[in-house]
């Protein structure tokens, strides 16, 4: 009952962020992001959302919305550290966007290669990682150069210096970039999560728990079942 009672929800609950996502991705994104439900749970839900984007969309939307769907189900199976399973969809995703791009060029496509590359990168090995970890930045800054609004976009390319390790990283500079995307971008709901949780990351990476703390409570006022930014907030 408390499964399908979070479904709901998160099928109701949609709208509420003027969201420019379509609304039949919405569900699967928010369960996503809310860690509540596990694999079997959600994988319903990206079916659908496949289901729904082959009804609504045809040649590069299409694509672009399967590389989407794709990369939120990988992001579920990382989570749960079903790790090789991830890096399918992960690569099913990237295909799916360079099948857009080689028809048609947009910002959409080169975010959706990016994503699905840095997640992919992510997991490695380390010899991956390192062959294809700047083309995350380089097919983000594509997108951006089609629409410099592209949060997520920005976010990608200011997501190099909080999060990789030293001494790859600059978090001050990070978290600056961060604090820009909320001033020069167009953010959705997910995109003001995960900027929230950067800046407040980067900042327990300076052992600032103060100024941490506030930015990490922001973020989960918008996912409050997630367990990433809980576990951040109670980072002692």
């Amino acid at each position: 009952m408390r499964k399908l009672s979070l479904i709901i929800f998160l099928i109701t609950g949609i709208g509420l962020w003027g969201e420019t996502l379509p609304e039949w991705l919405i569900p699967l994104r928010e369960a996503v992001y809310g860690q509540q439900l596990g694999v079997n749970e959600i994988r319903p839900l990206y079916e659908a959302a496949k289901a729904a984007a082959q009804a609504h969309c045809t040649g590069t939307a299409l694509d672009t919305a399967l590389s989407r769907c794709e990369y939120l189900m990988g992001r579920t199976l990382h989570f749960y550290e079903r790790k090789q399973e991830a890096v399918v969809h992960y690569h099913e995703g990237m295909r799916l966007a360079e099948k857009a791009l080689a028809t048609a060029p947009s910002s959409e496509g080169w975010l959706l290669r990016a994503e699905n590359l840095s997640q992919a990168c992510s997991i490695g090995p380390w010899s991956y990682t390192v062959a294809n970890g700047l083309n995350v930045e380089k097919f983000a800054k594509n997108a951006l150069a089609i629409n410099s609004r592209s949060a997520a976009a920005q976010y990608l390319v200011a997501a190099r210096w909080v999060f990789a390790p030293a001494p790859f990283n600059n978090i001050r500079r990070g978290i600056e970039m961060m604090q820009a995307i909320l001033v020069n971008s167009d953010l959705e709901k997910d995109d003001y999560f995960n900027v929230y949780s950067a800046i407040g990351y980067g900042y327990l990476q300076q052992k600032k728990h103060a100024d941490a703390r506030p930015w990490l409570i922001k973020s989960l006022e918008i996912y409050p079942t997630n367990k990433f930014a809980a576990e951040l907030l109670n980072t002692r």
